[in-house]
């Protein structure tokens, strides 16, 4: 695959770290493949642990040039100088965080398997569009994104879009043309080399 038609990668962090293990593996993983933006994931709703870890990582990634977004608290985007949000309720605050967040912030959103949220999404001024799960996944509904949503909005809508959710090898090679990004996490950190594992899960890229 040319490089300019390869996917983007962005990284997923787990939904809980130890802060004294985590920001190392972490390093390891953007020092040993391209990574576009790190998305920091975490479950927890204590802020004080949502501070510590977002500044600790902030400072990670943007050393090395990468965009940092948050899941959902769109209240501390300013508050640890990240680059945006990446919202989980499809199109129905987008609009919102585009207009707190301003026009130079990236405003993502996750549409689960539905084209009309995807659009929606797209007409409220999200940066891009997520899509999954793209793999077999006992999370949510189950229901995945088909390859077809991909092929289609590759086809007839200009806003980047993400395949997420259970991705294996096979899914990155047959995603792989049809996909601006791929977003992966969960696929790599349980691995005892997640480079190791990432650089394998997307070698069908070249």
């Amino acid at each position: 695959m040319a490089a300019e038609d390869r996917p983007q990668i962005t990284l997923i962090t787990p939904p809980s770290f130890d802060l004294d293990v985590f920001p190392a593996r972490l390093a390891a993983v953007l020092d040993a493949v391209d990574v576009a933006c790190l998305r920091i994931a975490l479950a927890s709703r204590e802020e004080d642990n949502l501070l510590r870890a977002g500044d600790v990582l902030r400072e990670l990634a943007h050393a090395r040039d990468v965009a940092v977004v948050i899941e959902s608290h769109l209240l501390l985007v300013e508050r640890l100088g990240l680059d945006g949000v990446h919202l989980t309720d499809g199109a129905r605050t987008v609009r919102k965080a585009r207009k707190d967040l301003g026009a130079e912030a990236i405003v993502g959103a996750f549409c689960g398997p539905t084209r009309h949220e995807g659009i929606s999404a797209g007409e409220g001024g999200a940066d891009y569009v997520a899509f999954g799960p793209v793999g077999e996944s006992p999370l949510g509904q189950g229901t995945q994104a088909e390859f077809e949503l991909f092929e289609w909005w590759s086809e007839m809508i200009e806003v980047p879009v993400i395949a997420e959710g259970a991705l294996t090898l096979e899914l990155v090679e047959r995603f792989g043309p049809v996909t601006d990004f791929f977003a992966i996490g969960p696929e790599i950190w349980g691995a005892e080399d997640p480079a190791a594992a990432l650089r394998a899960l997307l070698a069908p890229l070249g």
